[in-house]
């Protein structure tokens, strides 16, 4: 990613951790004042939010920074290792609200629902999918793994909310005070597997796993008539750090400028196929078995 697309992000960024904090003071405000633990939960969980968007904006800014002698592949997977933190981050969170819950379900209280505390989730719960929705579309089109990773956080918040909107409303029509707790446990469910996803998401690039389909390399290698074979295809990084090599089998008769031709010609095609920024390197090897 470019430093203009990185500005981009920090942009981005920005606006959503306003709207997340603006979110998060709500939900927690009204629900300490109607006694509700999993409004109060949902609060903490877009108050997490916003801290992933912080470091997320501390990522995205370490990761902007130019390629240098100790680091000459560039600083993009600090982008990655923001969104392990937001995982961690998400993790923490989780066994905050389990352990509310539990609290609750010892000592019961009924929250004091009125109809302004429910417009207010509705509100917020907008403004979830509106971010949620939009956070995800600038990720896909900017190949931002924090803007996605994020998204994927704030989805959890669509849910979550939900379930809360229909838990106090079942309340005040009637249900008992521990379906209270019960959603809170939901809540916590929600916020782990957030946090699942996105760890095993970025752990998979900082620990160099596969990160596109071989099968789909070497379909494009074989499309080309001077390629006999393709081996040890190897790809790592995200979306926009991604390295792919590859090992090309020839006639050992093919001129060098051929070869070389060749070689640009499948390097070009793969970028076409995985992403412009992609860095493919594609090695020539003669064909003795088959030479002729």
């Amino acid at each position: 990613m470019k430093d203009g697309g990185f500005r981009k992000v920090q942009q981005i960024l920005l606006v959503i951790l306003l709207l997340n904090l603006l979110v998060a003071g709500a939900k927690i405000f009204v629900g300490s004042v109607i006694k509700s633990a999993g409004m109060t939960a949902d609060g903490f969980h877009s108050l997490s939010d916003g801290f992933s968007n912080v470091v997320g904006l501390i990522g995205v800014y370490f990761a902007s920074q130019p390629e240098d002698d100790r680091h000459p592949y560039g600083h993009n997977k600090f982008e990655t290792l923001a969104g392990m933190l937001i995982s961690i981050m998400l993790f923490l969170a989780g066994g905050k609200v389990v352990l509310g819950a539990v609290r609750r379900f010892r000592a019961p209280i009924i929250p004091e629902i009125t109809v302004e505390s429910l417009l207010l989730l509705l509100v917020t719960l907008v403004i979830n999918i509106v971010v949620c929705v939009v956070e995800y579309r600038k990720g896909e089109e900017l190949n931002s793994q924090i803007l996605i990773s994020d998204s994927m956080h704030t989805r959890s918040d669509i849910y979550i909310s939900a379930g809360v909107l229909i838990t106090l409303a079942g309340i005040r029509f009637g249900l008992p005070a521990v379906i209270d707790p019960i959603v809170s446990l939901a809540v916590a469910g929600f916020i782990l597997h957030a946090g699942y996803e996105i760890f095993q998401e970025t752990s998979g690039v900082l620990l160099d796993s596969v990160a596109v389909d071989s099968g789909a390399i070497r379909e494009i290698v074989m499309g080309f008539e001077d390629a006999r074979d393709v081996h040890d295809i190897r790809s790592r990084g995200s979306r926009n750090s991604l390295s792919i090599d590859l090992h090309i089998t020839v006639d050992p008769k093919l001129d060098v400028e051929t070869a070389h031709k060749l070689v640009h010609d499948i390097e070009d095609a793969v970028r076409g196929k995985f992403g412009a920024h992609a860095q493919v390197i594609a090695h020539v090897e003669p064909d003795e078995e088959n030479g002729t």
